[in-house]
């Protein structure tokens, strides 16, 4: 904690780095502003009590900060660009031509991510009407007429790209990834709330369940704080060489595997998609069409958040979306590539190919750990309701989770901006 205080303080004194503090914090406030600001028409009231009866609208409202329940402009958060970009990294997998320009640098990063957004509109657009055709069948939203319902839609993606661009905002002038710090914005705002509810309805026993819950939240915290620090160290020699009349090589260091290396990518991707099957079936209940019904009943059991087959899947998605973005982000044969081009070799191990298998080896085991470990954060909201009856505080691991992995980064962006600030001063 002192740490956490002593780099922000140092980080207070660098002009530039205190500009980019600041400007992450005008955008905060800015998202918070919007998020408060509702979309005509909607009756917030019937809206509300809808919310506190849907366990799984309650926990949809956590990831969009509270925009939900407001039914604000930005009711639809982030998850269309979330899912957008799922396709993208998937399809880039698919065909070879999105492979190359992935491959590509900055330039190729730009396109992809262009292509993104642009995937993202449609996205939102069909969401949007399937949230109207919710609320329309809750009649918490009178029927609209074809212009009304056009311009509810396009209110609706016009909010969800601003947030996007709030978010790449932070990434290329701020602090963070902004994505990630816009959804850690949104649950810390929506804490007090579900503070607030739990608080209302407290008892003796219910008091007793809040402390384990709290010592639960602890030691979940510490848990993550270990193993997103946790890393395999491979040790890594480099052999002398003679340039000139020089001496170059002959010092070893190692190459640090994270336990966690896609930190908390995995588990917004997996909350973003196992979401939709219920979102879809909340859309189809109130079909004339026998089929389309009993489908949207067969999806809310399946993927009801209290029952055994949506953790299931849960589990598995995160898993699955783990090792995959483990292999998006870190590519053990262009590292092998670099440390051969250094001249360095892992003691037992050949330069090249070998070096390459072996960090797959080493990354996909640990990787396992990590996984698991994720897989059971994400499960955790129904394990501690298991334990402590608490069901209105529907936070759990997952949001704890984003919430400790968003400020452990920032952290290190912080430290990373003064090291090179620090860098640049002695260069000169």
């Amino acid at each position: 904690m002192n740490n956490i205080f002593s780099v922000f303080k140092n980080a207070w004194a660098s002009p530039e780095v205190r500009r980019k503090l600041l400007f992450t914090a005008f955008v905060l406030v800015v998202f918070r502003f919007f998020a408060h600001i509702p979309v005509s028409g909607v009756n917030l009231a019937s809206l509300k009590t809808l919310f506190s009866q849907n366990q799984f609208l309650g926990l949809l409202d956590i990831f969009s900060g509270g925009t939900l329940a407001n039914f604000s402009i930005m009711a639809l958060g982030l998850n269309p660009y979330i899912n957008a970009s799922i396709i993208l990294q998937l399809l880039t997998m698919v065909f070879p031509s999105l492979e190359e320009l992935s491959k590509e640098g900055d330039s190729g990063r730009q396109k992809i991510n262009q292509y993104t957004r642009m995937l993202t509109v449609p996205l939102a657009a069909l969401q949007a009407f399937g949230m109207y055709a919710l609320l329309r069948s809750q009649q918490i939203i009178a029927n609209l007429n074809p212009i009304g319902v056009i311009a509810f839609i396009v209110t609706m993606t016009a909010g969800t790209m601003f947030l996007v661009w709030l978010g790449e905002l932070i990434s290329e002038q701020g602090i963070g990834n902004g994505v990630s710090f816009l959804i850690f914005a949104g649950i810390v705002g929506r804490l007090p709330v579900a503070f607030s509810q739990t608080a209302s309805t407290a008892n003796t026993q219910n008091t007793l369940n809040l402390l384990t819950f709290v010592g639960l939240g602890l030691v979940v915290i510490g848990a993550i704080v270990l193993i997103n620090e946790a890393t395999r160290q491979i040790p890594v020699f480099y052999a002398k060489r003679v340039k000139g009349n020089k001496m170059y090589g002959g010092q070893s260091t190692h190459l640090p595997l994270r336990l966690n290396q896609a930190g908390v990518i995995p588990i917004i991707f997996a909350v973003s998609l196992v979401l939709l099957p219920n979102l879809l079936a909340n859309f189809f209940t109130a079909s004339k069409n026998v089929f389309l019904h009993n489908v949207s009943l067969w999806l809310t059991t399946v993927f009801n958040p209290n029952g055994i087959y949506y953790n299931l899947i849960y589990f598995v998605l995160v898993v699955g979306f783990t090792y995959f973005y483990t292999a998006v982000i870190f590519n053990p044969k262009k590292i092998a590539e670099e440390v051969q081009k250094y001249g360095g070799f892992v003691p037992g191990i050949r330069p090249g190919t070998p070096t390459s298998n072996y960090l797959n080896y080493v990354l996909t085991r640990i990787t396992l750990v990590g996984a698991i470990f994720l897989g059971i954060i994400a499960i955790f909201p129904s394990i501690a309701k298991e334990i402590t009856g608490i069901q209105t505080l529907l936070l759990g691991g997952t949001g704890i989770l984003i919430v400790v992995s968003v400020i452990l980064e920032s952290v290190k962006s912080v430290e990373a901006q003064l090291v090179m600030r620090n860098y640049e001063s002695f260069a000169k």
